[in-house]
Formats: C-alpha cells, structure tokens, sequence
C-alpha cells in the first residue's frame, strides 16, 4: 500500500463518510480563486481553472459558488487574497512528506505545519530535502469489479496514459500531468466510473513502515490533511496491506 495513490484513496474513501463538505469546498474555493488570478477566469486557456471546476461539479460545488470564486480570483469582486506554499519535511521512519498549501498568512501556515510534523514524530525540513524523490503525474483511479481490465488497458494507452497498475482492489491509470485532461475525456466519452481523478505526486521509491511507525505516518497524513490551509498532502510511505487491516 504505497503513499502515493493509497493515502489518496484513503482521503477520497473518509470524505465520502466524514461529511466534511464545508471544507471540501473551502479548499476548492481557494483553488479556483487562485487559478483564476495566476491564469484568468477564461478556462479555454486555463487548465489549472478548468481542472478546478472540474473537481468542483463532482463534489456537487453549486454553480454560483464556483462563479463567485472566479470572480474573485479575476479581481471582479473583493476577497482574501490567497498565496501558494509549499513544505517539505520527514515523517516517522524517514518518510518523506510534500505539503501544499493555499494561505493567506504564510508566518502562521509554516508555524502550524512545522507543530505538526513534532507532534506526530516527524520534522520540518528545508525546501529541496524530499522533492526531487517525486514526479508530477495525472492519476485516474478505478474499483476493479466496475470496470474491463482489457478495455481500460487499451483505452487509457491509447488516449495518452504511461501505464497501468493493479493496486489491491483498484486500477490506477498514470500519466503526464499534461496528459490527464486528455486520458479523462477518454474515459468519460467510454462512460467508464471512476472513483476519483487528479494531479498528483508519484514517489520514485517508497519507504516500508509498520506497525507503531505505520500508525504515526497515517496519523501526521490525516493531521496534515485537516488543517485548513493544507490543500494537498504527498508522502513515499509503504504500507502492507496486512498492516493496514490491523490497524483499521
């Protein structure tokens, strides 16, 4: 159970049963304002704002909430202005963690951050410590009883994607970032379900944890995750799936 894409389905899994749509939809705000301000509210040619809105319509965002936020990062009506940061750092066993954020107080965001990799056994580290150990990729993931292995096989290849994999009880279809808007269009025109699709970073290697450490890791992930500034989180750990059982 590698960090990349599990704690993804883990997150995506919890969502569905946490109720968490308030946040859910804060952070999809910040986004779309941000990508609205960086590229223009034209998502033709804005595909950080036209993956945003996407993201937005699957988690049900209604429509004027996602016109509003646009709005706001075009400078049509006044809002917080919001900044990218962007933390790296060591969990429990070496681990290694990105952390995304979208703040407006970039002193207070690193403070919290920082408390909570101590809190759960990890450290804060320089920018440049644990980023090169990962590779931007666009990730569409699928329950393997909803889909033809074959036919995603051949279909996900030829619109773009760099491969395949089986992961437990899932597929994982990779691809260029750049790629993914492509392979998706793909996949929807063939009315494949999907669980959930997005940008992602892929570890190059992967660090095995168990255990007490097993714990810990997923415990900084979740603490990570439930902090309000905090819009993505990636780490390199690998979990047997026989840990994971035990531990749920």
């Amino acid at each position: 159970m590698s960090g990349h894409s599990k704690w993804s389905s883990i997150k995506h899994k919890k969502g569905a049963t946490d109720a968490k749509r308030g946040k859910i939809f804060t952070r999809l705000i910040k986004e779309i304002t941000v990508a609205a301000r960086m590229g223009g509210g034209d998502t033709d040619g804005n595909p950080r704002l036209r993956s945003a809105i996407a993201t937005a319509k699957t988690e049900n965002m209604p429509k004027e909430n996602i016109e509003r936020a646009i709005k706001k990062g075009t400078g049509e009506l006044e809002g917080v202005s919001y900044e990218e940061a962007n933390y790296e750092g060591y969990g429990p066993g070496g681990v290694a963690v990105l952390v995304d954020c979208l703040t407006d107080n970039k002193n207070r965001t690193v403070a919290d951050v920082k408390h909570l990799f101590e809190r759960h056994g990890g450290n804060l580290g320089e920018p440049g410590c644990v980023a090169w150990m990962f590779e931007k990729k666009g990730l569409i993931v699928f329950e393997k009883e909803k889909v033809d292995e074959e036919q995603l096989l051949d279909l996900a290849l030829e619109a773009g994607a760099e491969d395949v994999k089986e992961q437990g009880d899932e597929f994982e279809v990779l691809s260029d970032a750049a790629e993914l808007e492509a392979v998706k269009k793909a996949v929807d025109e063939a009315r494949l379900p999907y669980s959930f699709s997005e940008v992602t970073m892929i570890p190059t290697n992967t660090v095995e944890v168990e255990g007490k450490k097993a714990q810990q890791v997923l415990n900084l992930m979740q603490a990570l995750e439930d902090h309000d500034d905090v819009s993505h989180v990636y780490a390199n750990f690998d979990i047997s799936d026989e840990v994971m059982e035990a531990l749920n």
